[in-house]
């Protein structure tokens, strides 16, 4: 291990790792990208070459390379059990985009066997990483906004039917949107409100023909006794939503556009009112004061910051603070509790 860089792998080097994660990974100051392995083996070549790394054709090929430190697993769903404790058994730190696993039993068996190698492992909420989100964090964590009472997170997009696209295929990818979109909504929410305790969903297929829904809306409690909303679709052309993130306390709100997405732009206006002033119930309560707030940032890549959180604990020997693999098991949990409630109609308790 280079004391300064980890060297980084990529299994599954195509599709959002290469549009994403990649590029990210090369802004990263204390990682290097060093192999990449794709299919089929012409992609391989191709992204080793646009890259200028070494390419490899099979798992165990590029995890026995020792420059290979940690490993970016950004394949389809149902190959993440197998190579991930592939990864692990070799020593390899791991970030494994979500989701991680395609049920409960395959994602426990992959968190086992990365607690009995030792290696660090988180699951790709990159979300987590975007500075206006981390900004809202903030100010929820100050108390700015009282305690937060009712939480929304949206995510949807235009994901029509195509022959052979994994992520249509229940075997293959698991699920639709709860498992492809919901879940980046439920960790979000979790970053500010705090555990999911039950949730009542529905699930169903409006528009296209495959066996995946196209359409969810999960109703969730907290344990502190909040409510969220979590809505998400394949089926709202892109552009038409707008990636809302919204949170209500009793002090005021938050409100964020485009920043449940892969994009490091957005916009944030907080509303918070003045704490100290004592409502009087014969007053109009829209007479009430309150402070409207633009809150702007800087900008970072959500994707570097994802690397560099990883890279940074595997140098310095320390467990992730954002996003370890125990954690994804938990939100698998409350996908898996979604698609029951949505089957059964019936709330579920986690």
């Amino acid at each position: 291990m280079n004391a300064d860089k980890i060297g980084w792998g990529v299994i599954g080097a195509g599709g959002i790792a290469d549009r994403k994660t990649i590029p990210g990974m090369l802004e990263a100051e204390n990682a290097e990208l060093v192999a990449v392995m794709s299919m089929p083996d012409a992609d391989t070549d191709a992204l080793a070459k646009k890259y200028g790394v070494r390419g490899y054709y099979t798992e165990r090929e590029l995890l026995a390379d020792p420059r290979v430190d940690a490993v970016y697993l950004a394949t389809p769903v149902y190959l993440h059990h197998t190579q991930a404790i592939m990864a692990a058994e070799a020593g390899k730190h791991l970030l494994i985009e979500k989701p991680f696993a395609i049920g409960m039993k395959e994602g426990q068996a992959i968190v086992d066997a990365c607690r009995k190698a030792r290696v660090k492992a988180c699951e790709g909420y990159m979300m987590r990483f975007h500075t206006l989100n981390l900004k809202a964090k903030e100010m929820v964590d100050e108390g700015l906004i009282g305690n937060v009472v009712m939480g929304r997170a949206q995510l949807s997009c235009w994901y029509p039917d195509m022959p052979g696209a994994w992520r249509q295929d229940p075997k293959l990818g698991g699920g639709g949107t709860l498992m492809d979109l919901a879940s980046h909504c439920y960790d979000l929410l979790e970053m500010y409100i705090g555990p999911i305790q039950s949730v009542m969903a529905l699930v169903n297929t409006q528009t296209f023909q495959y066996a995946v829904e196209d359409s969810s809306t999960t109703l969730l409690q907290f344990g502190s006794g909040a409510h969220g909303i979590a809505d998400c679709f394949f089926n709202v052309p892109d552009g038409s939503a707008l990636s809302r993130l919204e949170l209500y306390g009793n002090k005021g709100s938050i409100l964020l556009e485009g920043t449940i997405g892969q994009a490091p732009g957005g916009r944030m206006i907080a509303y918070l009112s003045d704490d100290a002033k004592e409502y009087d119930p014969m007053q109009n309560a829209a007479s009430l004061d309150v402070d409207r707030r633009e809150i702007t940032v800087e900008p970072k890549d959500m994707y570097t910051s994802e690397i560099e959180h990883l890279s940074d604990c595997i140098l310095n020997d320390r467990e992730p603070e954002i996003n370890r693999l125990e954690h994804g098991l938990e939100i698998l949990s409350t996908v898996m509790a979604a698609y029951e409630s949505g089957r059964t109609g019936k709330k579920v308790r986690l």
